[in-house]
């Protein structure tokens, strides 16, 4: 048998040239887009001091029973090291099957759950009521749109605690109530009230963010299926069914996925608008604050370990629903 060898490259031909290994292929990758890694290392660096770190140190106190008390702290010039324990996964068994399981994680995890489903399903509805009204040919449409995006424009704190001042006893959605004889709800005190509140401010502050959402995918779809439907005798009920919802299908899946995680996640509203005076009315999020915030001594652990079931409950919802709206999709590509 003869061996040709390439005088050019010292290898015979015909003969595949060995793989690089893992070393030799990173190497070659970052002489090759090094500008690239240059400019991404700050955000890296940036994510992993304010996202990997504080997650991973919050993964890390749920095994524990850290709490104010056995931390590390200063005092004046005295130094207190900590004397917290592993204790592996006992914070998970007491919120979960604990004696006070119902009272402090399921009725609140309930709660959440009701909380988001009406607030998105609001969000959604008015928001596409909304989008269709403003996607007509209306004299004044510009200015409509500018006074619906104004909720949504304006800081958070600066609305919720507007809604505060509205809803308290002296108020000015009391006071127009007094005037037309009809009873003044404790908005403020009283638990439904408290969560019909939430609610009703929480709605204010997404529905635009809906709107604009739907209406950029309303103006998305060609005005030619409209016609089309038209002409084969659809009526306007039938064009929105079998055309609207159809062309917004992927820019519903995103917008309503985006409303559930920050609904589920809605911190601000609630403390803003009651703080610490509506137990009942506390989400997942605003209750583990207030175990490693509101109270003393502050428990650390079981708030962190709040906040791991928070983050698992929707990574599990989100791969969920992507799957199921994958499976959807499918179904009707075929």
């Amino acid at each position: 048998m003869t061996v040709v060898i390439d005088r050019a490259t010292g290898k015979r031909r015909g003969e595949r040239a060995p793989r690089p290994g893992p070393l030799q292929r990173m190497k070659h990758s970052y002489q090759r887009y090094w500008y690239a890694y240059a400019m991404i290392a700050p955000v890296v660096v940036v994510l992993g001091v304010l996202v990997l770190y504080p997650l991973a140190r919050g993964i890390y106190l749920t095994f524990t029973d850290a709490t104010s008390l056995n931390s590390a702290r200063t005092i004046g010039v005295n130094h207190i090291d900590a004397t917290y324990k592993f204790i592996g996964l006992d914070n998970y068994a007491d919120i979960l099957w604990g004696p006070t399981a119902y009272d402090r994680f399921w009725s609140h995890f309930i709660w959440t759950i009701v909380w988001t489903a009406l607030c998105v399903l609001l969000h959604y509805a008015i928001g596409l009521g909304l989008a269709l009204l403003l996607n007509q040919k209306l004299r004044g449409r510009t200015f409509y749109r500018l006074i619906l995006v104004l909720p949504w424009a304006v800081p958070t704190f600066v609305t919720v605690f507007g809604w505060r001042f509205m809803l308290a006893d002296g108020g000015v959605i009391n006071s127009m109530l007094d005037a037309v004889h009809l009873p003044s709800p404790l908005w403020l005190e009283d638990t439904f009230w408290q969560r019909f509140a939430a609610i009703m401010v929480n709605t204010w502050c997404g529905v635009p963010f809906m709107m604009v959402s739907l209406l950029g995918g309303l103006q998305s779809i060609d005005g030619v299926l409209y016609e089309a439907a038209e002409m084969d005798g659809a009526n306007a009920w039938q064009r929105f069914r079998h055309v609207t919802l159809p062309g917004l299908r992927s820019v519903s899946s995103t917008v309503v996925l985006l409303g559930i995680i920050w609904t589920f996640n809605q911190f601000a509203i609630i403390f803003l608008l009651f703080g610490d005076t509506a137990p009942d009315a506390q989400i997942l999020v605003t209750w583990a604050y207030q175990l490693g915030f509101g109270q003393q001594p502050r428990d650390y652990a079981q708030s962190a370990a709040y906040g791991v079931l928070l983050l698992s409950i929707l990574i599990v919802f989100t791969s969920v629903y992507r799957r199921w709206l994958a499976r959807n999709e499918q179904q009707l590509a075929i």
